[in-house]
């Protein structure tokens, strides 16, 4: 596995699972399903293995992708799923799982054989869309079987099967939990009683990629976009007055849209998922721009330049917003790192807009109190039996 396929963001490893559905592969899936104490990625972490062993996506820092490459192999063989656990503790212990590489916890990997149940969640992600993806984990006594799957869709507030027909048969207790998951883009596994027998089932929530909008066509464009591409964002790139060859200039950019500040509304879908970076270096152009996403109740809006500057557009903003819809408002853009090259300041902006989508406030992990990741808990609403 080389370095690039393990860094992949998570965006691409989606589209390389509908790339390989599409083209009739016999990939396994690997999924971490459960983590018990401390460990590189939490539920919901992916790596897709092909046939020839090389893999995409990252489930650990590098220590168990050698050995989920064999298990991969088993699973391709078998054409049924397996579900492994790992030890990461640090300790001496010689048995088969006890590896000793430090990471102080215990992760659960479900390989599967990738197959069509998988492409609603694919397409549904593809499209922009949140979607839960449910599978059986130990079906117990129950008729379910392990890999069994079934979706959430919130925008039908109910549970289909992979064909996309109503999951009747399939605990309704089940769709609570996945809708939340599915609009935080976490993941946890869940215990139910069904038909007098306790099923596990794991919910994967893909919450479609946040958009981040970027206001400008210079060469500081460029670094932004790559960094916020590399970090899950759907990166917009915006040109006025004509701006030419911006596909070119710009291949990390998912979308080019040409148009003018007082039509901005008109030709971008503004929402409380979007992030914008305005750096067109146009005092008219930014303050237009910044006005039209402040009234879209955008929910990061990163200003380039210096804080004088904005000073000048203060008086028209007081007039025209209050202190809460101004505090969306970022500038001077970026976190305090203290870089000034083209790529660290586009690191301190991504950062910080990775940290308000994020819902963090900036700030030395040694200054956090308890785990670096949030821990996700939730239970299902399914009746008892």
């Amino acid at each position: 596995m080389t370095q690039r396929n393990w860094s992949v963001p998570e965006t691409e490893v989606v589209q390389r699972i509908r790339d390989r559905l599409d083209a009739g592969g016999t990939d396994v899936l690997a999924t971490i399903v459960d983590v018990d104490g401390n460990a590189y990625r939490r539920p919901g972490a992916k790596m897709l293995l092909d046939e020839g062993g090389a893999g995409v996506g990252s489930i650990t820092a590098g220590c168990l992708e050698d050995e989920l490459v064999k298990v991969g192999a088993r699973v391709r063989e078998r054409g049924r799923p397996e579900l492994v656990t790992y030890d990461l503790m640090e300790d001496d212990d010689e048995d088969v799982w006890g590896l000793g590489v430090g990471c102080n916890g215990v992760i659960e990997v479900l390989l599967e054989p990738l197959s069509e149940t998988y492409r609603p969640a694919v397409e549904a992600f593809s499209e922009g869309r949140d979607v839960g993806v449910l599978t059986v984990l130990d079906g117990g006594d129950s008729a379910f079987e392990q890999g069994d799957r079934a979706y959430y869709h919130p925008e039908r507030d109910a549970l289909r099967t992979p064909d996309g027909d109503d999951a009747a048969d399939w605990p309704a207790g089940l769709a609570g939990p996945a809708g939340e998951l599915a609009a935080d883009g976490k993941a946890d596994t869940v215990t139910v009683d069904h038909d007098g027998t306790e099923i596990e089932v794991f919910i994967d929530g893909l919450a479609a990629p946040a958009d981040l909008v970027v206001f400008g066509t210079g060469h500081d464009v460029g670094p932004v976009t790559e960094f916020a591409a590399k970090n899950d964002f759907r990166v917009t790139v915006v040109g006025f007055r004509g701006a030419v060859d911006l596909d070119e200039r710009f291949p990390a950019a998912d979308r080019i849209v040409t148009t003018s500040p007082a039509t901005v509304p008109d030709d971008l879908d503004l929402d409380d998922r979007t992030y914008a970076v305005v750096m067109t270096h146009n005092f008219v152009d930014d303050q237009l721009t910044v006005e039209s996403l402040l009234d879209a109740g955008v929910p990061y809006v990163g200003l380039m330049g210096p804080r004088e500057r904005f000073e000048e557009m203060r008086e028209a903003f007081d007039e025209t917003y209050t202190e809460s819809q101004l505090a969306s408002l970022y500038t001077p853009v970026g976190l305090d790192l203290g870089g000034g090259s083209p790529y660290q300041i586009a690191h301190s902006i991504v950062g910080e807009a990775l940290a308000v989508s994020n819902g963090r406030e900036p700030r030395h992990l040694k200054e956090r109190e308890g785990p670096i990741h949030e821990r996700v808990d939730v239970e299902s609403d399914a009746p008892a039996q």
